[in-house]
């Protein structure tokens, strides 16, 4: 009897029940009230192919061709589509890695905390690459340039910095708003979660120093050896054979830079030698340690082989030189000082690189090779993002989009489905890890989560998974160091690694704290509204914002405190009122329950979306509004208008037919 009731009243409100809708009438117009979808889960799947089994056999043979042409073209985009993201990252190097280097040249300024987490995030963004900007950041430790204190916050810069790729990917689905408001989102809950871990974690660790105190401790409990052969290339195997016929770069030449032994003139960073083996380490081949006692003859003989197959004729060496590097000890084998003969002369490249863009930078210089790469990069990117989107849409169809998009979403049973996240985490670390590249693992799923296959909420712990990952390249790395710098090195690895654990610890065990999924929601509702809002997130956030605390952090810490603490307690006062307003709004003065009573320019983007609308891409359409921002008309609980357009209190969206 209660339902009937209910299903009466609903009648009598205009609730049709044939079409579930409700309809309202107003002077005579039809009022159709349509309740809205939840863009965030995935799209319902419409089985519409013939099942495989009812086809004849010309139609097998062509439902196989065609998935199998279509999974190798998803294959081929994919691979090229991680060399464009190579290209990209080495666009920006050849842009902006000297400066890079040379901005870490200055320590007084890295010294403050603050300066030093713009400048990581800055740098980052130059390179496109946290694992360069890790790599330059342990080396100068390693040097003893840098203190490890002063490091770790460049480190949690570095991490923000390299989340940039995939908001860039997430462009190439700007043309379908609600495929790019979920890659849009799946893309920045990457930032956002990093920004809230550095928001949370700097502060703590200026006056706690637990990450430096942490790490110490591990590192002095464990016995550490040199392993030069600690770092593996694996999907660069694949991938080097293609990238390395178009360009390549010498991410070294950034740190000879940033640790000043080398002036920035000097060092070029498009590579013009490809010896895979330095004279030093020839040297040390020819070198027989077996031998106990080398006579002046067998000296001359070693002297006169090494030479010859350790430089190129004509060489700058002489046998007496040679003879004189070695080092007598009565008490144990001969000795040859391989580093000091080979370095104190200039070598002759046996192998000279040859790639497209080689000799180029003579004429146009370095920048100008920079970006003309950067627009084939991007190029590349759009055209292989394109495909694999469009072909993805075709092969998950049917029941076999059913299964996938039930397997990557689904959670474990009962209490279990706790744990499905911290599995997802497991799998985003391991695939980094596998590929080398949180960009390039975040990047590949971006376009997923726009089509809907992944979800946001899968995203996340994916992304968290991506974060540890990445983190192996800098221990890697600091393995690779000599033995008198490979605990300070190591030991700036591992503050890299337990800064993302800890971040994952306050933000992800608790599934109703986890702000960085509503956070990247909102940005992703705003990016549906108004398109051009993305590019100018990416350039605030990632340019903008960084360089303005930088310059306000270099005075001094009460300048930037003076400035941002009153930006700050207004901002929380500001999301103290809207939290009010959605959940409590009669505990608010009447003026305060909605913010109409300020200037249009202050309480929304319209104003500004205005000054695009002559941008095309950038127009927002009438099916692009969203979330209540489409003109509607209000009516009263007896189906009146009120004459104001706006949101309804039920969260519907009213649209009438005149």
């Amino acid at each position: 009897m209660d339902k009937e009731k209910e299903f009466r009243a609903q009648e009598r409100n205009g609730y049709d029940m044939e079409k579930g809708k409700f309809h309202n009438f107003c002077d005579g117009n039809e009022v159709v009230i349509e309740e809205e979808q939840d863009p965030w889960k995935v799209s319902a799947v419409v089985v519409s192919q013939t099942p495989f089994a009812e086809l004849d056999s010309v139609g097998k043979v062509q439902r196989v061709v065609g998935m199998t042409v279509r999974v190798i073209l998803v294959i081929a985009c994919l691979y090229f589509f991680i060399c464009s993201l190579d290209f990209l990252s080495s666009a920006f190097k050849l842009l902006g890695g000297k400066k890079a280097g040379e901005v870490f040249r200055n320590n007084d300024i890295l010294k403050n905390p603050v300066a030093g987490l713009m400048m990581g995030v800055l740098v980052t963004v130059l390179v496109q690459s946290s694992s360069t900007s890790t790599s330059i950041i342990i080396s100068m430790v390693g040097a003893q340039i840098l203190p490890i204190r002063s490091s770790i916050p460049i480190i949690m810069g570095a991490n923000i910095g390299t989340s940039v790729t995939n908001t860039i990917v997430a462009l190439g689905q700007i043309t379908n708003k609600n495929d790019f408001r979920r890659a849009f989102a799946g893309a920045t809950v990457h930032d956002m979660f990093n920004w809230l871990a550095v928001i949370v974690l700097l502060p703590l660790e200026i006056i706690t120093g637990y990450l430096f105190h942490l790490s110490e401790v591990i590192i002095k409990s464990l016995p550490l050896e040199t392993n030069k052969a600690a770092k593996k290339d694996l999907l660069k195997v694949i991938t080097k054979p293609f990238t390395e016929l178009i360009i390549q770069v010498d991410s070294k030449g950034i740190t000879k830079i940033a640790t000043n032994t080398h002036d920035v003139g000097a060092v070029k960073l498009m590579k013009s030698c490809c010896d895979k083996t330095k004279p030093e380490a020839c040297c040390l081949d020819d070198f027989n340690s077996t031998i106990s006692q080398y006579t002046t003859s067998m000296r001359t003989q070693f002297c006169d082989t090494m030479q010859a197959n350790c430089f190129k004729p004509p060489m700058n060496t002489s046998t007496d030189n040679c003879l004189k590097s070695w080092v007598d000890s009565s008490n144990a084998n001969d000795t040859f000082n391989c580093k000091a003969f080979t370095t104190n002369y200039t070598t002759t490249c046996y192998k000279p690189c040859e790639y497209a863009f080689k000799g180029l930078d003579e004429h146009i210089g370095e920048e100008g090779v920079g970006a003309i790469l950067l627009v084939v990069a991007l190029a590349i990117l759009c055209i292989c993002l394109v495909v694999i989107v469009k072909m993805l849409h075709q092969l998950l169809r049917g029941q076999l989009a059913v299964l996938i998009k039930k397997f990557i979403n689904a959670e474990f049973p009962g209490k279990m489905a706790y744990f499905t996240g911290y599995i997802a985490i497991l799998l985003g670390a391991g695939l980094t890890i596998l590929v080398q590249s949180s960009s390039i693992f975040t990047s590949t799923l971006t376009p997923l989560v726009g089509m809907g296959v992944i979800e946001i909420d899968r995203m996340y712990p994916l992304t968290l998974g991506a974060n540890i990952g990445t983190t192996t390249t800098g221990l890697l790395s600091a393995l690779a160091q000599d033995a008198d710098t490979i605990a300070d090195s190591l030991q700036v690895a591992f503050c890299h690694l337990f800064f993302n654990i800890s971040g994952i610890l306050i933000f992800y065990p608790f599934p109703f704290f986890r702000p960085p999924i509503p956070l990247a929601k909102f940005l992703g509702n705003q990016t549906a509204k108004y398109r051009w809002f993305a590019i100018v997130y990416i350039f605030c956030m990632f340019f903008i914002f960084p360089a303005l605390i930088f310059a306000l952090s270099v005075p001094g810490w009460y300048v930037l405190a003076g400035v941002m603490i009153p930006i700050v307690v207004f901002c929380i006062i500001v999301a103290f009122i809207n939290c009010l307003q959605r959940k409590r709004p009669g505990c608010l003065p009447p003026v305060l329950r909605n913010w109409h009573f300020l200037p249009e320019p202050l309480r929304s983007l319209r104003p500004i979306d205005r000054c695009f609308t002559k941008c095309k891409c950038c127009r927002q359409k009438d099916d692009d509004y969203v979330d209540g921002d489409k003109p509607a008309i209000q009516m009263d609980h007896n189906g009146h208008s009120n004459g104001k357009v706006g949101e309804d209190n039920q969260g519907y969206v009213i649209n009438t037919h005149l």
